[in-house]
């Protein structure tokens, strides 16, 4: 009953965001190294720049810096002079940059070979509307709780808008258990279609974004979250089963 009553209020989540962070429409050039995000996922800024993120079809490191981390929120103290987040670092490059915006502009500049889209130039009703997409989780994905750190970090399968993801996104935050994020954007219309349906309506269903093609290939399935947990060899769908594994496994 609690996790039906989780995924309800995701789903809210899902509908506050106008539709982004599902789709993509792709990047000019994918970094060779991962970019580094120091973010927390019930934070509405950071969720802006998770959106663009899935939108141009980038992977990124994710850090998580709960409020009492004591684990990356120091590290980003240290590395950019203040607790603020989200707080971008390119290997690549060596840009370091905080503020949502000037993120975004950016890497729509340096990775999409594009401007930023006119609507996430509209700083105030984007940020009023990830605001909003925040209060049906409350604190979720804000504060840490105790937890063992992994010595490798785990690899997530997801996209931002999806409700199920976010679930297991939160508590990863809250655990402080680093992550590779690794998109999963829609890019065709066969991608709407729900897993087990699509299995009946589309049977030759071959995903055209990488990282769901790689998905397919590897577990059989196309559907997210999808945990790697390189610690332990561990690999799962369903959000449900995630969250216990992680519960069973690193939290404290």
């Amino acid at each position: 009953m609690a996790h039906t009553l989780d995924v309800l209020q995701s789903l809210a989540s899902s509908a506050l965001q106008q539709g982004r962070g599902i789709g993509t429409a792709g990047h000019a050039r994918q970094p060779e190294e991962p970019l580094e995000l120091y973010d927390m996922e019930g934070c509405p800024y950071c969720r802006l720049v998770r959106e663009a993120l899935t939108d141009l079809d980038l992977d990124a490191l994710i850090l998580p810096c709960p409020k009492d981390g004591d684990r990356y929120r120091p590290l980003a103290e240290r590395l950019g002079g203040k607790q603020q987040f989200p707080y971008l670092m390119d290997p690549n490059t060596g840009a370091e940059l905080y503020e949502s915006a000037d993120i975004i502009e950016y890497l729509y500049r340096e990775y999409g070979g594009r401007p930023a889209p006119k609507r996430w130039l509209v700083r105030s009703l984007r940020t009023a509307a990830s605001v909003a997409a925040s209060l049906p989780r409350v604190r979720r994905g804000i504060y840490s709780d105790n937890s063992v750190a992994p010595e490798h970090p785990l690899e997530l399968y997801s996209f931002e808008a999806s409700p199920f993801a976010r679930l297991v996104r939160e508590r990863l935050t809250e655990l402080q258990i680093p992550y590779l994020l690794r998109q999963c954007g829609r890019d065709q219309w066969q991608d709407w279609v729900l897993p087990p349906l699509r299995k009946q309506l589309v049977p030759d269903y071959t995903p055209s974004q990488r990282n769901r093609a790689e998905l397919l290939t590897r577990s059989g399935s196309m559907a997210v979250p999808y945990l790697v947990d390189p610690n332990t060899g561990v690999e799962m769908f369903e959000s449900a089963a995630i969250l216990n594994y992680l519960e069973q496994t690193y939290a404290r």
